[in-house]
């Protein structure tokens, strides 16, 4: 096999280009089988096999830079620069990232796991580059989703200004190209990217430009028809416009058409190019051609099947909100659902359906989604923005400045709060407790289960004097929901499941059920405690859980998040000083980065599972709580 001998990318530019094909093949395999027991994100990564292929064989990494946008189509990537046995540990704990990192291999140009951020980090490794005095390539990789963003035209436009050497590949892989239209403009990319067209041109121009007193104008009315001849021809008028020469689109799949464009484009030293690529997500696996987005991040699946191993049929927290809120849009035609390209992972497929005039997924576009949300709520409407608590932390001026400074009516749906597993670092919404907690005229809510989350949907869709925030974990949930009918829910007031003298475990949201399981496993030990779920972080039940703590001889409080700004900081910080004293310890992540791994794993290791913080509670109590 051709994928046994690569491990390193000096091998790979030890086969010949006629075998490229073949290796490619064997890398799509590879990685199917792989993912299809660890889980991960196939459908992208299946489809920029060929294209990694032909970057890696032409560019000298790591000398040369290649700067990958979002991140999670890099297993080719991966593989072929010398990960390709740790491959096998993709997204485990401890193994390798789905995404790049610098500290991984210095292959990875930088740390990246978010949206339209690759144009703006080439054009900085190219000025840094150039004030250096050094020589080496740039070379950005983003896709069309991702160049939708609006910090990617930003970072265009200074691109276009600049002026600096680069090179942009834009993957398109949501158009295909007829073949009459292909032919053609496989054939201009090959011709307008060759070396002796480009000497031509050069050449040609400064002639043209040296006629006395007419060679401007001529200049200028040659090089404005030859534009606007390419432009009917082939779509990258808008990156010629802006000072960006375009080639293409060339087919993603095509590995020798692929390296002759990029050789030649790569003996282009002067200014920012862009190489428009087509390719298809899931490429050679049947399943994830057929349904790209489900594959798009997928857990362990039937390699032969592509069917999921998950026997869980439980709704997740996000279909429970996109199921509420299509239930509710029947009733009242004011509520709308925003998304940020996120339609299927948050649950609004059913709200899209049954409500396709009043669903709006912007794109990759949180800041926009949340301004646009609070002018419709300015309206009257109601708008409910379901956005990943990780991206949502993009959108954070926009959070202050445009909805909670006019103190407009938004429901903002913070999906995927806490831990969420093996997709890591970038991914986890550990953040979004010190973040809206400190904003003012928010009400900020924290279902323990998926009814007390649709209750807070019906109560957010009537509430109108102020914005709203409810945060939600990625999973499933444990009770069977009747979305026609809810449960009154009134904001700001604990709930007291037991009552025990000893400790009382004060837990928001999610960490109820961990809470619950200590409280057994105390009273194994003869350990009383009080369980309390607290569902609202803001506005907080500060008699209720004086109350509470008047009548035990100690407390902790547990939360899914960062302990830095989060819920046991809040609370300890307004509570009296006698009832402080009583603190045992707070109970969440650290103030750091939190590595990839399934979520049992990641919360036994930073000691908030069940059995560490039973063992914990003993022992501080035996040191610290009298008797």
């Amino acid at each position: 096999m051709l994928l046994e001998r690569i491990n390193s990318v000096t091998d790979l530019k030890k086969i010949s280009v006629s075998e490229l094909d073949c290796l490619a093949d064997e890398i799509r395999e590879y990685i199917v089988d792989i993912i299809s027991k660890n889980g991960g994100h196939l459908s992208s990564s299946l489809g920029v096999v060929d294209l990694t292929i032909a970057l890696h064989y032409v560019f000298r990494a790591p000398r040369d830079k290649i700067i990958w946008d979002v991140g999670h189509q890099t297993y080719t990537h991966k593989i072929l620069t010398g990960r390709r046995e740790q491959f096998r540990s993709i997204r485990q704990f401890q193994g390798l990232s789905g995404f790049p990192k610098r500290c991984e291999s210095e292959y990875d140009a930088y740390d990246v796991g978010h949206s339209s951020t690759s144009l703006s980090l080439a054009l900085g490794e190219a000025v840094g580059r150039d004030l250096n005095r050094k020589k080496y390539k740039v070379v950005a990789v983003i896709g069309d989703g991702s160049l939708n963003g609006g910090m990617s035209f930003e970072a265009l436009n200074q691109i276009g200004h600049m002026k600096n050497d680069l090179i942009i590949i834009l993957n398109d892989n949501e158009h295909s190209i007829s073949k009459n239209v292909g032919a053609l403009s496989e054939y201009l990319t090959r011709v307008i990217s060759g070396a002796a067209y480009n000497r031509f041109r050069r050449k040609s121009m400064e002639l043209i430009k040296k006629i006395p007193r007419y060679g401007d104008r001529i200049f200028n009315f040659i090089y404005r028809f030859f534009l606007s001849f390419k432009g009917i021809l082939v779509p990258g008028q808008l990156f010629q416009d802006m000072g960006i020469r375009y080639f293409g689109p060339v087919d993603g799949h095509d590995i020798p058409l692929l390296i002759n464009v990029l050789e030649n484009v790569k003996k282009i030293n002067s200014g920012p190019k862009i190489i428009h690529v087509i390719t298809r997500k899931g490429k050679g696996y049947l399943p994830a051609e057929m349904d790209p987005s489900r594959f798009h991040g997928i857990g362990s699946f039937d390699k032969a099947t592509g069917i999921a191993l998950s026997g869980n049929s439980a709704d997740s927290y996000s279909e429970v909100a996109g199921k509420t809120l299509a239930h509710l849009a029947a009733e009242d035609k004011k509520i709308i659902a925003i998304t940020a390209a996120m339609k299927q992972g948050t649950g609004l497929c059913e709200f899209e359906k049954k409500s396709p005039r009043r669903f709006f997924d912007v794109g990759i576009s949180e800041q926009h989604a949340v301004t646009f949300a609070g002018a419709l709520a300015s309206t009257g409407m109601k708008p409910f923005v379901s956005i990943y608590s990780t991206f949502l932390q993009r959108a954070v001026d926009q959070l202050i400045h445009d909805i909670a400074l006019m103190n407009l009516p938004v429901r903002l749906l913070v999906d995927r709060s806490g831990i969420v597993g093996n997709d890591g670092e970038t991914h986890h919404g550990l953040f979004d407790i010190s973040i809206i907690r400190n904003i003012p005229n928010f009400i900020f809510l924290a279902p323990s289960s998926g009814e007390e989350l649709r209750d807070m949907l019906y109560f957010a869709s009537s509430y109108n004097d102020g914005p709203v925030a409810i945060r939600y974990p990625r999973g499933r949930i444990r009770d069977t929901i009747n979305y026609g009918e809810s449960n009154p829910f009134t904001p700001g007031k604990i709930r007291v499941l037991s009552r025990g003298g000893d400790v009382a475990l004060l837990a928001l949201g999610d960490m109820l059920s961990v809470s619950l399981e200590i409280e057994g496993l105390l009273k194994e030990k003869g350990i009383s405690a009080t369980t309390v779920s607290i569902n609202t972080i803001k506005p907080l039940d500060l008699p209720g859980i004086h109350r509470v703590l008047r009548k035990t001889r100690a407390f902790v409080t547990l939360e899914n998040g960062i302990l830095s700004g989060g819920l046991g900081e809040y609370i300890v910080s307004q509570l009296d000083p006698g009832l402080y004293a009583k603190q045992l310890f707070r109970a969440g992540f650290p103030d750091e980065f939190i590595c990839h791994g399934d979520n049992a794993r990641l919360f036994k290791e930073y000691g908030i599972d069940a059995v560490s913080l039973c063992r914990r509670i003993v022992k501080d109590m035996a040191r610290n709580v009298p008797g």
